[in-house]
């Protein structure tokens, strides 16, 4: 007969270092993030050995980093934290104007912020027609690919461009892009901002294709993305005019209610 509570027990020959590396991927998993003084004082160990541990977490992308520096989980560990309380706000605030905007157009509409180098949906309401692009709640992708993602990054400033992809921890993550590979970035992303939206075809998966606005925060800095999923039978759909007036107006609606309630104002 199985003795249920040995299995709980601490095993004899326990792994130090392994257990560390356990109780960081929960501790950020728990909490959704947290800095390298943080995880040193938790484990009780020194900064730089603390540091060893995650840059291997973030090169198997169990870990990420984003704009403050901090650890956040990264896309190996699947859908982040769902008691992160400014994404449920901010999905509370939007949600009308999402299904609003995916009725009128009847076609998927997804919300998504950025954690690293990476975009989260969290929220995701499909079209109604027989061929349409599923929920994508959850799906954690390349910023550089999704449209939602390019318009995110596109309003960050070369700094924060330069942490995440021309960086130390970014060659860790292999993230790491090269000078030319970077500046092309750049003009692709100053299109982006010209423009206003963002388009992805056929860049995260084939047959799909996709247009995305960025929401900001009450401050008038980026928030989030929003992105308009088709089959790519009805790409051309999307820079039709009636689809983006309908999803201009839902930005402006979205970031006015944003800032109706302060939110992303810093104290």
């Amino acid at each position: 007969m199985t003795d249920h509570k040995a299995a709980f027990q601490r095993p004899r020959y326990a792994l130090s270092s392994v257990d560390h590396v356990l109780r960081i991927i929960q501790l950020l998993r728990d909490t959704g993030g947290a800095r390298l003084s943080d995880v040193a004082r938790e484990l009780q160990i020194s900064p730089s050995a603390a540091h060893r541990l995650l840059a291997m977490l973030v090169y198997r992308d169990f870990a990420a980093q984003d704009e403050t520096r901090a650890y956040v989980p990264g896309p190996s560990m699947g859908i982040g934290p769902s008691s992160s309380p400014w994404t449920k706000t901010l999905k509370s605030l939007v949600a009308p104007h999402i299904e609003l905007l995916a009725e009128r157009l009847d076609e998927t509409v997804s919300l998504m912020f950025r954690t690293g180098t990476r975009t989260r949906v969290i929220m995701s309401v499909e079209g109604t027609q027989p061929l349409r692009v599923g929920d994508r709640i959850g799906l954690v992708q390349d910023a550089r690919r999704t449209s939602g993602g390019k318009v995110i990054i596109a309003e960050h400033d070369r700094s924060l461009l330069e942490r995440l992809y021309r960086s130390q921890s970014a060659q860790l993550a292999g993230n790491f892009m090269t000078e030319s590979e970077f500046e092309k970035l750049l003009t692709a992303l100053d299109e982006v901002r010209r423009r206003g939206y963002a388009v992805n075809r056929d860049e995260t998966e084939l047959g799909l294709h996709a247009l995305g606005m960025p929401l900001h925060s009450a401050a008038g800095t980026v928030l989030a993305g929003f992105s308009v999923l088709v089959p790519a039978a009805r790409g051309p759909v999307l820079e039709e005019e009636r689809t983006l007036a309908l999803m201009r107006a839902a930005r402006d609606d979205m970031d006015d209610e944003i800032r109706a309630a302060n939110f992303g104002l810093k104290a």
